[in-house]
């Protein structure tokens, strides 16, 4: 179908689309929010090019896909909870999100997706890319397909825990909480997920928070999560996106994964991202 009030010019055959003719800072009517969320249906993450939005108008175009996320553990905005700011200053070694990884995916009902605004990047690199999990399923084998259909990932957050935080925290600009006396429980997803909206299967591990299937051990579980977790990132199932001053990137969480690049030493990149609330997958 057409689009009549959006241009849409896909960057890979296999997700991610570039979104033209909106300006986030002023409200959306209805017949282009309807079809900025078609687009975001179809390509699994969009684009959007020289954007200019204040905090509050970053919440309202998060808000209009529901309700917003607040970090479990991360640090927020100052006087904006839902805002987490993904900060790297030239002299931490650390980024957020350099594997290959789905947000929360421990939580019992993982984000919807996320909204990504760059405020401030580097000449070169720091790039991020995204692969299609709806790909990566239906490139499975027939018999890997029923070996996976009854199975679930058991997921935790052990990656952002009290016990690594303070190690974390010295080689990052983006902090994370050290408040919590516990850490938080596992929960249990099917490996093959249903998506809401498109109805398309997706697979749902990711090398961070899924460390075992329901029924095994780690030990048992990690030569199967490995190669799902590789099988997943192949190349033919990616895009790459080259962020620029605002630029936003917003990515369904419930069908690809992304990998933030730490390839641009002694350079600064400020980006400020607002989480959508999901439901449980099924």
């Amino acid at each position: 179908m057409k689009y009549e009030r959006i241009e849409v010019r896909p960057i890979a055959g296999a997700c991610g689309a570039e979104v033209h003719g909106v300006d986030l800072a002023k409200p959306l009517d209805d017949a282009t929010f309807a079809e900025v969320r078609r687009a975001f249906i179809e390509n699994l993450v969009i684009f959007f090019r020289d954007q200019e939005i204040t905090e509050e108008q970053h919440k309202a175009f998060g808000r209009l896909f529901g309700t917003l996320n607040i970090h479990p553990r991360y640090m927020p905005l100052e006087g904006h909870p839902e805002i987490f700011p993904i900060r790297k200053d030239p002299e931490h070694t650390e980024n957020i999100g350099g594997v290959w990884h789905s947000d929360l995916t421990h939580l019992p009902a993982p984000p919807l997706g996320s909204i990504l605004y760059a405020l401030d990047v580097p000449p070169a690199g720091g790039d991020t890319m995204f692969a299609s999990q709806y790909l990566a399923y239906e490139a499975l084998s027939d018999g890997m397909k029923r070996m996976l259909a009854g199975m679930k990932g058991v997921h935790d957050n052990r990656i952002q825990s009290n016990k690594v935080a303070s190690e974390r925290n010295s080689a990052r600009s983006s902090k994370l909480r050290q408040d919590n006396q516990e850490d938080e429980p596992e929960c249990e997803h099917p490996v093959v997920v249903t998506h809401p909206e498109s109805g398309r299967k997706a697979l749902f591990v990711n090398i961070i928070r899924t460390h075992r299937f329901a029924g095994m051990t780690e030990d048992e579980s990690r030569p199967l999560i490995k190669y799902l977790c590789d099988h997943a990132t192949r190349p033919e199932f990616t895009c790459r996106f080259r962020w620029e001053k605002g630029s936003i990137a917003f990515w369904d969480n419930r069908c690809v994964m992304h990998y933030a690049l730490n390839d641009y030493p002694g350079y600064r990149r400020y980006m400020n991202r607002v989480t959508v609330d999901g439901t449980r997958p099924v």
